[in-house]
């Protein structure tokens, strides 16, 4: 399987059987908006965050409330994330209890709950969060609002292929399992953040959209992802590209696989695929990241039989995030986790014969970059 074949079965929420009881499932979104007063860009994610669902009582079970964490209580609950990255970023979370929610779990799925909605094309919702919540360590986020009404159009799917498959999924194989419906997906729509309106449209949303589930996160914890890519040999604009790359430290039943990153690159229509999971592709990865006082750093090579990606990535950590997550057995391990949507990079594509010599075929410029790091580590 290619990975740009779409499958929305993977969209499905997949919290059953153990998930249910120690499991989490989001679907994450993120795009660009331009300010109806200002004209000024900005850059937005929202994510529909579910975690254990059978343990659901009447109200959320918030995991990092000082009165849950002295009872070991695990979290439950569904949590919409909303917020910005760049001047006056936020993070933002509104909590519902699991006997409010609707989940359509036929294909294509739908999360619903009060004026929140999530599905394959559409996402609407609200996240208002008082002073005194946002003081709470149980919510982990700021103070603010944030409303939205978007149309989504998931283009170029990043289909990770037998990893994430329906037997692989079964058997609970992965602690982590990830698939990109719309790597490249156009947005429509409009967003308000703490009083300022913003216009989404298809052509400047440079748009994204994927989903996480399993029972742990992984660490390192790595993403790097964009559709706004200038060719630096010709000066144009690649209309028909995108590239994803995630991963970390995957766990096969507990076992670690040392740093593995699961990549694709559409170039201008050219799927170009570097999957560990897919060994006849002779799949080889390096990668680093390292702060400094401002601005975190990415480095990825991927190489396989046919092609060779090197990726170099930069975001000031003036415009981004450390994201709050629990895990579904209620520890928060990741507490440096650098989440931005601003960062700008350099790529380099090469061909690759089958004596090893490399011919590049373009150099890009990546700007609006999602990105992320981290790793475990105390508070």
């Amino acid at each position: 399987m290619s990975f740009d074949k779409h499958d929305i079965t993977r969209n499905a929420f997949m919290l059953d059987g153990t998930l249910a009881f120690e499991g989490y499932d989001w679907w994450w979104h993120s795009f660009t908006g331009v300010n109806d007063r200002t004209g000024e860009e900005k850059q937005f994610f929202i994510e529909f965050f579910t975690c254990n669902p059978a343990l659901g009582k009447d109200v959320p079970i918030l995991g990092q409330s000082p009165e849950n964490k002295a009872k070991h209580r695990r979290p439950s609950y569904m949590m919409v994330k909303a917020g910005c990255w760049g001047e006056g970023k936020c993070q933002l979370h509104r909590f519902f209890p699991w006997n409010k929610v609707r989940i359509t779990n036929s294909v294509p799925f739908m999360v619903s709950i009060a004026d929140c909605v999530c599905s394959e094309t559409i996402l609407r919702g609200s996240v208002a969060v008082s002073a005194e919540e946002a003081a709470d360590p149980g919510y982990m986020c700021d103070e603010g609002t944030m409303e939205w009404s978007l149309r989504m159009d998931k283009q170029v799917p990043f289909n990770v292929g037998y990893g994430a498959s329906e037997p692989l999924r079964k058997a609970e194989a992965f602690e982590m399992y990830w698939h990109a419906e719309g790597m490249k997906t156009l947005y429509n729509g409009w967003v308000t953040i703490n009083g300022e309106r913003y216009t989404v449209t298809p052509e400047r949303s440079y748009g994204y959209a994927d989903k996480n589930w399993g029972r742990d996160f992984t660490s390192p914890w790595v993403w790097l992802s964009s559709c706004s890519l200038t060719s630096l040999r010709t000066g144009k604009h690649l209309e028909n590209s995108v590239f994803d790359i995630g991963g970390g430290r995957p766990k096969v039943y507990v076992v670690p696989l040392e740093r593995k990153l699961l990549g694709a690159f559409m170039y201008e229509g050219r799927p170009f695929e570097f999957n560990f999971s897919k060994p006849w592709t002779c799949t080889k990865t390096v990668f680093r990241s390292k702060e400094t006082a401002a601005e975190v750093f990415w480095y990825v090579m991927l190489e396989n039989r046919e092609a060779v990606m090197t990726v170099r990535v930069r975001c000031k950590k003036k415009d981004m995030l450390l994201v709050n997550y629990e895990a579904p057995d209620g520890s928060k391990r990741h507490n440096r986790l650098w989440n931005g949507g601003n960062g700008i990079g350099l790529i380099r594509l090469y061909a690759k014969s089958p004596s090893g010599r490399r011919t590049i075929m373009d150099e890009i410029r990546a700007d609006r970059i999602g990105c992320e790091y981290g790793e475990y580590c105390e508070k």
